[in-house]
């Protein structure tokens, strides 16, 4: 499938040679539950209007500009050709100006994912030179691109036949951990918690699988929105956790290895005795009935499976209607 329009085309640069990059957006929000705003009292959509300040009358968007304040109510207008005139490098071109150990990045300063790719077939070559070398070298490069009207810091490193570019945040907008941290005092653990808290570590340590994460909270919206539609009350109770300190601190680290050991399958005598099980084939998907196709789903995408009140007497009222000639009656 072709991707979506580019987020920023331009070129990206290594000393002499350069190549027509397009670079899009790699994650994606749209997917998420949105809420607009209403009026409780009609349920109509409300829309937001301009004001001018002043007049407090509404304006039109097309009298909509963009203004610096150089004093208190005083601003000065910039037109958006002021701004796209200032033709900085960065605004057409990635330039590369070093490479260093990924590992020395703060992971406080990445930002924002986004997927380069060469614009044609005539910059396949010269991309899969700059790719290649950084492949070869282990590091990733640092360049500078305008994103937004601003330039951005960002971070290139090979990704399969790609290039995945990370936008960095500037210091200033990372905050001083020390402001954060500075009041927390020390506390000396004793040993026996410390080995119990290391313990149940280790049983949880496991490899990272993205596909291993759901959005709980975006599930549970999506029921509650199921259980609304549906006209059943929606259950306002929340459960917090117990905090713990002290003997009891202790008691529930001992506790929660006891709960992973009863998590764990036990081995049966069968288990130990029956030779190893025969890999499965996949079942291959039920065909569609002659005549009809089968729809196209996107398995991303959640459905609002609404629950049906009242489910008792329909089944019943179904078992009263006569069975057609020649129906069998289902298993289970």
């Amino acid at each position: 499938m072709a991707p979506p329009r580019p987020y920023w085309k331009g070129y990206l640069k290594l000393s002499l040679v350069s190549c027509p990059i397009a670079l899009y957006t790699a994650t994606s929000s749209g997917e998420r539950v949105a809420f607009r705003q209403i009026n409780k009292k009609t349920g109509n959509r409300l829309r937001q209007q301009l004001i001018d300040e002043e007049t407090g009358e509404p304006i039109d968007p097309d009298d909509k500009g963009r203004g610096y304040e150089v004093d208190k109510g005083v601003y000065l207008r910039v037109e958006d050709e002021d701004i796209d005139a200032i033709a900085i490098e960065s605004s057409h071109t990635i330039d590369i100006d070093s490479f260093v150990p990924k590992s020395e990045i703060d992971e406080r300063y990445v930002d924002s994912p986004y997927y380069l790719i060469p614009e044609n077939k005539v910059a396949l070559e010269a991309f899969a030179v700059i790719r290649d070398a950084m492949r070869d070298k282990s590091m990733v490069a640092l360049g500078r691109v305008v994103l937004s009207k601003r330039e951005r810091v960002i971070m290139l490193q090979p990704r399969g036949k790609g290039v995945l570019g990370t936008t960095l945040r500037y210091p200033y907008e990372v905050r001083d951990e020390e402001i954060y941290f500075g009041d927390i005092g020390e506390v000396k653990i004793p040993n026996d918690m410390l080995a119990l808290a290391e313990h149940i570590l280790e049983t949880k340590a496991a490899k990272f699988d993205a596909s291993n994460f759901h959005d709980r909270y975006e599930e549970a919206i999506v029921a509650m929105l199921n259980e609304k539609k549906a006209g059943m009350p929606v259950s306002k109770q929340r459960e917090l956790p117990r905090i713990v300190a002290g003997t009891d601190l202790m008691a529930a680290l001992r506790q929660s290895i006891e709960r992973a050991k009863e998590a764990q399958p036990k081995p049966t005598v069968a288990s130990k005795s029956a030779p190893p099980a025969q890999p499965v084939a996949a079942a291959k998907p039920a065909a569609a009935s002659k005549g009809k196709k089968a729809a196209n789903r996107n398995l991303d995408q959640r459905e609002m499976l609404l629950p049906i009140a009242g489910g008792a007497p329909v089944k019943a009222a179904a078992e009263k209607q006569p069975a057609k000639p020649g129906a069998t009656k289902k298993a289970g």
